[in-house]
């Protein structure tokens, strides 16, 4: 691929299951990366796979996000597609939720999403490009000891909802993914159960729980500039969890 019409992509929470799934496939097609998340030792090790630019911040924090996005213009000349890949998982009732895990839910979720919207519309704002953020089925399905997480995911299709008609006129497309339970380091206590893990497969029609690079897979579609004419979606990779009854 010409490395000077080569994409310009931003991962945000780069170095999680699906993030990770993610950075690797856009690297497979030859994309520039810029990679964002928590841990040095984490990004460093992922990015040295394949030799992306790496960015260490608290994607909660509104200034981080920024920076890494100025960061990215600054090496790049300009980001084509951001993702953002942050997220958290708290399994509660509404009665047993504290209002730090309440507020730490929103925050992590909810939080870095704009967070990541606003910096990538600023970039964007002149030349275009694509935003997907990660949501839930569990934002499009009563789904029970969800409240919090749910709260926090359905505010996110609003926000991406709102963001592509604010900023489609300006070329910015913005999109999100809904995925059910996924196999990754944030959903192990799940998976790594046996009575859980066999629970959850039950409310998946399709019978089985999904894999990273499935998710990834529909972000990267999303991001493509040659899916132009896609915004304001909310598409579920959810085994038809936020859909269909299973049998």
């Amino acid at each position: 691929m010409d490395t000077e019409k080569a994409p310009v992509y931003v991962i945000f929470g780069a170095t999680g299951g699906i993030g990770a799934a993610l950075s690797r496939s856009l690297s497979s097609s030859g994309a520039h990366l810029m990679l964002a998340g928590r841990s040095e030792d984490r990004l460093n090790d992922l990015a040295g796979d394949f030799g992306a630019e790496h960015f260490v911040l608290d994607a909660t924090q509104v200034d981080a996000v920024a920076a890494c996005m100025d960061r990215a213009v600054e090496k790049f000349g300009r980001v084509d597609g951001v993702a953002n890949c942050v997220g958290s998982l708290l399994l509660k009732p509404a009665h047993l939720t504290t209002e730090a895990e309440w507020s730490s839910t929103i925050t992590v979720n909810l939080g870095s999403a704009f967070a990541v919207v606003r910096a990538a519309s600023i970039a964007m704002m002149q030349t275009g490009g694509s935003i997907v953020l990660v949501s839930s089925a569990a934002a499009r399905k009563g789904l029970a000891n969800h409240e919090a997480i749910a709260a926090a995911k359905a505010g996110i299709i609003g926000l991406a909802l709102s963001a592509a008609a604010t900023y489609g006129s300006r070329g910015i497309r913005v999109n999100c993914v809904a995925p059910g339970l996924v196999r990754t380091p944030l959903t192990s206590r799940i998976t790594g159960n046996e009575s859980s893990l066999k629970g959850s497969i039950a409310m998946h029609a399709l019978g089985r729980i999904g894999e990273p690079e499935e998710v990834a897979s529909a972000i990267a579609w999303l991001m493509d500039p040659a899916q132009g004419w896609v915004t304001g979606q909310v598409l579920g990779v959810d085994g038809g969890l936020g859909s269909v009854n299973a049998r």
